[in-house]
């Protein structure tokens, strides 16, 4: 939500492209409701910003979510449909998720959040699509050779660094237009 704030005030001086990166690329047997609940008390630290977005500690007996794929693939077939429809799934996961305490792994989830954010149905199914998935693990696996580590991971085409983590707005800002002086 920052970034695109980001973009929205630089205008045409910024593009965001969204990448995926998957925190668990395979279901973990291992992960309980209560272990997952201690780990989202970690969410409370980007909660705490005061432009963060709405975090909410896991209250819910929903889940836990698995592994990152299948909400990746729905916003994969969301992007098909347009960046509108790409920024309105993006949201309503991450709302679902963060917020709502949803399961955004689990398919009838994803389904209504899909009819929520008012994409057609029958669109839906495109998150099935094999090309989606491969381009999913290919977007990870270059996420990691350039050292992404965790979410949200800025980087800069053609410029070395990263931005890991929930940082504050004005982290963002500052960064992305010292780049963009740099430039001139």
């Amino acid at each position: 939500m920052r970034l695109r704030r980001i973009e929205d005030e630089l205008g045409d001086d910024v593009r965001i492209a969204t990448r995926s990166f998957l925190l668990r690329p395979r279901p973990d047997p291992a992960r309980t409701l209560e272990r997952f609940r201690e780990y989202t008390r970690s969410w409370l630290r980007p909660a705490s910003d005061p432009d963060a977005p709405p975090f909410r500690v896991w209250a819910t007996d929903a889940g836990p979510p698995s592994h990152s794929v299948p909400p990746h693939l729905v916003a994969k077939a969301a992007a098909t449909l347009g960046d509108d429809a790409f920024r309105r799934i993006d949201q309503a996961l991450f709302r679902a998720y963060f917020a709502e305490n949803r399961d955004i792994t689990d398919q009838a989830t994803l389904l209504a959040l899909w009819r929520e954010a008012g994409l057609p149905e029958d669109a839906f199914a495109r998150a099935a699509d094999p090309a989606l998935a491969e381009r999913v693990f290919a977007e990870h696996e270059e996420a990691l050779v350039h050292g992404v580590t965790g979410v949200p991971a800025v980087r800069m085409e053609g410029r070395p660094g990263l931005v890991v983590g929930a940082q504050p707005y004005e982290t963002f800002r500052t960064w992305i237009r010292r780049a963009l002086a740099d430039a001139s």
